[in-house]
């Protein structure tokens, strides 16, 4: 994960914050896609693919290839593309990999605050600026005490805007357009809840085994498995994702 981290910092880094071109992926809206996404992509999938040349890749960028294969990385170059065209430091490298369907180990990388959060078999970790350290995610029960992400809550659409304020309500503190790094902040133990509407599988896989391996859930808002993605919530205690399921759910 440390290659891959250090391979795609090579490609993101040296665009960040240098006015590079930017495409939109839509005919109408907006979804933005660098250069350095599609190069740290290519990156990533060279370095997997050299040392596990049998194993599936699935990316944001250059789709799927080996489908079949049990093991299945999971990339997105850039999570939080908005952010890095708009200069703010929240935006992620995000790989995981799967074994039949579940995923196993993952890594968020942010090479510009020098971070990386990432889960083995042995636990989730840290390293970065303060010294390495294994993740924990802090003991609140309560919405009441809980501080929340979202990326917008304009991402809520069709009737699922009052849900989110619904929970919104219930909660401390809510901040928004963090992307990746919320989920790192919740396995980290600064805060508590992310929910995100319509994720795809390259938004999520490479978070859901740091946040529970530091000790939360994730899930999607029926309670399913998130690996493929859809609105999903993860949280820092079993406790406080069952309360806010039950918010979402009203």
């Amino acid at each position: 994960m440390r290659r891959i981290a250090k391979a795609a910092a090579a490609e993101t880094l040296p665009r960040f914050r240098q006015h590079t071109a930017v495409v939109n992926k839509l005919a109408v809206g907006f979804d933005p896609v660098t250069e350095a996404d599609r190069e740290a992509e290519r990156a990533i999938r060279t370095l997997i693919s050299a040392e596990f040349p049998g194993h599936g890749i699935l990316g944001e960028e250059h789709g799927l290839e080996n489908a079949s294969s049990r093991h299945v990385w999971v990339i997105d170059p850039i999570d939080g593309t908005r952010a890095f065209i708009s200069g703010l430091p929240v935006w992620g490298t995000l790989v995981g990999l799967t074994v039949d369907g579940d995923a196993v180990a993952g890594m968020m990388s942010q090479p510009f605050t020098g971070e990386l959060f990432y889960a083995d078999a042995e636990g989730a970790h840290y390293e970065g600026p303060g010294g390495n350290r294994r993740l924990a995610t802090r003991q609140t029960t309560d919405l009441a005490d809980a501080t929340l992400f979202t990326t917008t809550p304009a991402l809520f659409r069709d009737g699922k805007r009052a849900i989110y304020d619904r929970l919104e309500s219930r909660v401390r503190l809510a901040r928004y357009g963090t992307d990746c790094y919320a989920f790192a902040m919740v396995a980290a133990g600064h805060a508590d809840i992310v929910v995100e509407a319509g994720l795809q599988p390259y938004d999520i896989v490479a978070l859901i085994p740091i946040i529970e391996k530091a000790g939360g859930v994730v899930t999607t808002f029926d309670g399913g498995p998130a690996e493929k993605g859809g609105d999903v919530i993860a949280a820092a205690t079993p406790e406080l994702h069952a309360a806010a399921l039950a918010v979402l759910r009203g």
